[in-house]
């Protein structure tokens, strides 16, 4: 029998600032890939198919509840690592990556649930031993390797981005448990110390992302082309956009992945300032209900989880609008709700059933 409490403190804002998110993109994806060819269903009722099992979900990972969610934590984060082994000798080969593994008529992309992953892994690991004092760096060592179990089983696919991605997530987590000014001095000038060697295993692709993004008119028709049709894009929208379906660098196929990665390329040449500043206000407005509800809640692996989901919301929006502005390299990673791609999509809905599963026991777990 479901506790009546429960209902009563559906955080039903959130739902409706998902909703709202949820038809942004749908709509988004219409005028996207209203202009592809071929059978088979259109990009955008796919899209609203997935944000349909998406609420599923949600609703189910809200209900199972973070205490339940601790029991299933680890053989969760277990089954995506022999996913992402799996992938690396079975995989899909889409686009010269290895990314996809074909589970019967489903084509899933592991290192999506691989952000879940941590984050639940993590919140489990932290909630045993609910530390007072702020985390050494010797103390860190596990958490440190079971973010980065997955992280390098990603860049070997390879897929930098959701590599940083996942290490970005999994360090929020680590974060907000405290760790000491100085240890933390420490673990940042080893990261630039290791970047040299970070560099050396790059791919050629993938440094040349860099230089592109340092200078894009070195080379504007290869490696720069995405970035600098997706500035075009954004910018010939000016304040009020050129209008639904009315977007020339979408339309006329001149902005590539402009259904994934340059979805929100598309949002802003048609609908402009106002049109891409009301999407990242609703994102904005996602995240702060995250937050709040994270400051409410007095259990710790609850609140891991609150910030692990409000993580996965609010870093890839910013990396993803930052890579089609121009203020990031190109790294491949969806907007949340407006790009296109179901793994991303259900992932996300879990995480914001993590962030709902919390706000319905807020009459359990409370700051007084």
């Amino acid at each position: 029998m479901i506790d009546r409490r429960l209902v009563s403190s559906f955080d039903w804002l959130l739902l409706a600032l998902i909703l709202a998110l949820g038809a942004c993109g749908v709509v988004n994806l219409y005028s996207a890939a209203s202009s592809f060819g071929g059978a088979g269903t259109p990009v955008y009722l796919k899209q609203a198919y997935w944000f349909g099992l998406g609420l599923a979900v949600m609703l189910t990972v809200a209900m199972i509840g973070p205490q339940r969610l601790s029991t299933i934590a680890y053989p969760f984060y277990l089954l995506v690592v022999v996913m992402l082994v799996a992938v690396l000798f079975w995989g899909k080969i889409i686009g010269g990556s290895q990314r996809w593994l074909a589970l019967g008529p489903m084509v899933i992309q592991p290192s999506e649930l691989a952000r879940l992953a941590a984050v639940l892994v993590l919140a489990a690991w932290f909630q045993r031993r609910d530390q007072m004092e702020p985390y050494r760096l010797h103390q860190l060592i596990i958490p440190v390797g079971l973010a980065l179990i997955p992280a390098v089983l990603i860049l070997k696919e390879p897929d930098l981005g959701t590599c940083l991605l996942v290490l970005i997530v999994a360090g929020s987590v680590i974060l907000v448990n405290g760790v000491k000014l100085r240890d933390l001095a420490i673990a940042g000038g080893g990261m630039v110390v290791a970047l040299p060697l970070v560099w050396r295993f790059m791919k050629d692709y993938q440094k040349q992302r860099i230089f592109s993004f340092l200078d894009p008119e070195s080379d504007p028709l290869g490696a720069a082309y995405h970035l600098i049709q997706s500035k075009i894009a954004v910018g010939s929208g000016q304040f009020m956009g050129k209008g639904f379906l009315a977007g020339t660098q979408s339309q006329l196929h001149f902005l590539p992945e402009q259904h994934t990665d340059f979805a929100f390329s598309v949002l802003a040449e048609e609908w402009g300032f106002i049109g891409g500043m009301v999407v990242l206000l609703l994102v904005a407005a996602v995240v702060y209900r995250g937050i709040a509800i994270a400051y409410r809640a007095k259990d710790r692996q609850s609140l891991l989880l609150v910030v692990g989901g409000t993580a996965m919301i609010f870093w890839p929006a910013v990396i993803n609008v930052g890579m089609v502005l121009g203020l990031f390299p190109v790294v491949g990673i969806p907007l949340p709700f407006i790009s296109y791609g179901g793994s991303s999509l259900i992932t996300t809905m879990a995480a914001l059933g993590l962030i709902q599963g919390v706000a319905m026991r807020r009459f359990v777990f409370h700051r007084p």
